[in-house]
C-alpha cells in the first residue's frame, strides 16, 4: 500500500519560469519511495504534465468567485482519490527529498493525529533539473551554498494524517492566511504539532508575482484578506511555527525550548487554547502590539 499522497494545486504553465520550476518540483515528488501524486485543477498545461510525470490528475476543484481554487475541495479531492495513510499537501514551487519519507515514518510510529511542518529553504532556480544519480544529495549542498533559510512564518507544506483536517472553511489557495489556520487547528483540536526543520529539508525555487493580479504580492491581495477573516481574524488564528508544540530531537518528539518569542506566543495564545476566548486572545495581542511598536520593534 502507498504510504504518502503528495497533493498540490500548480499555477497555469505558462510563463516559462513557473513552468520550470513547477516541472522541478513535481519531478521531486514523483522520485520519493511508497508515494503518489495528485495535481489538483484544470490551470493551462496541467493534464499534459500529469501525464508526463506519471502523476494523477484531479480537475473538477471548486472556486471562489475570483476564479481561485479552494483549498477545501483540493483537500477533499485528494482525500477521496487517496488510499494512503498520510497526506502531505504541498506549494508547487517546493522540492521535495527522501527524509520527508522517513520523518513522516517516524512521527506516525510515535502518536496517532499530527500535523508536520517545517521552514523552508529559498533557492534561485532558472533551469530544469538534473535528477541524475544522487541528485537529493546535490540539491541539499547547492542550497545550502547558494540558498537562504527562510524565517519562521509561511508554511509550504503540511504532512497529516487522512482523518485531519476534514472539515475546512473556504480558503483561497494561494493566498495568505489559510497556512496559519492550519497550524491553529491541529494546536486547537490537540493534535501533536511538530516543528521538522532540522530534519526534512524543503526547497523553495525563488519567482515573481507576475502571475497574480496586478503582479502583487499574495499577502496583499482581497482573498487575503477574506482569508483571514474566514480563518479568525489576524490578531488571533495567525500561528506559526513558534506557535508549535513539538519539535523533533534525535528522533523523538520533544517539547521545544523556551524563548523569549515563544513566551510572547503562549501569551497571545493560551486564552484561546486553553478556553477559546477569542476577544481575550485579541487583546493581550493588541497590548503586545503596542509595547513592540513603541519600543521600535515592529511598525
Amino acid at each position: 500500500m502507498t504510504l504518502i499522497t503528495v497533493f498540490s494545486a500548480p499555477k497555469p504553465f505558462i510563463d516559462p519560469h513557473i513552468a520550470i520550476i513547477q516541472r522541478n518540483a513535481i519531478g521531486s515528488w514523483t522520485r520519493l519511495p511508497e508515494t503518489d501524486v495528485f495535481l489538483v485543477g484544470d490551470e493551462s498545461g496541467m493534464a499534459e504534465t500529469a501525464r508526463e510525470f506519471g502523476a494523477s490528475h484531479l480537475p473538477d476543484v471548486a472556486r471562489n468567485p475570483e476564479g481561485t481554487p479552494l483549498v477545501s475541495s483540493i483537500f477533499s479531492l485528494a482525500r477521496q482519490a487517496s488510499t494512503a495513510p498520510l497526506l502531505v499537501y504541498v506549494n508547487a514551487d517546493i522540492l521535495l527529498m527522501p527524509d520527508l519519507i522517513v520523518t513522516a515514518q517516524q512521527v506516525m510510529s510515535s502518536v496517532k493525529k499530527f500535523l508536520i511542518v517545517g521552514q523552508r529553504w529559498d533557492l534561485d532556480m532558472t533551469q530544469p533539473l538534473d535528477f541524475s544519480g544522487d541528485w537529493s544529495t546535490r540539491l541539499q549542498l547547492d542550497a545550502r551554498t547558494r540558498g537562504e533559510f527562510h524565517r519562521p512564518m509561511g508554511s509550504d507544506y503540511f504532512i497529516f494524517p487522512r482523518d485531519c483536517f476534514i472539515d475546512m472553511p473556504g480558503f483561497a489557495i494561494g493566498r495568505a492566511g489559510w497556512d496559519n489556520w492550519m497550524i491553529y487547528k491541529s494546536r486547537k483540536e490537540g493534535w501533536v504539532t511538530v516543528d521538522a526543520s532540522d530534519y526534512i529539508m524543503t526547497i523553495h525555487q525563488n519567482h515573481d508575482y507576475s502571475h497574480l493580479p496586478g503582479g502583487q504580492p499574495h499577502y496583499k491581495l482581497p482573498e487575503t484578506y477574506e482569508n483571514i477573516r474566514l480563518a479568525g481574524g489576524r490578531e488571533v488564528t495567525r500561528f506559526t511555527l513558534l506557535d508549535t508544540d513539538r519539535k523533533l530531537v534525535d528522533g523523538r518528539l520533544q517539547r521545544p525550548r523556551w524563548s523569549g518569542e515563544r513566551f510572547v506566543r503562549w501569551l497571545e495564545t493560551f486564552p484561546l487554547l486553553a478556553f477559546n476566548n477569542y476577544w481575550l486572545a485579541s487583546r493581550i495581542a493588541y497590548v503586545i502590539r503596542r509595547i513592540r511598536i513603541k519600543l521600535g520593534l515592529e511598525k
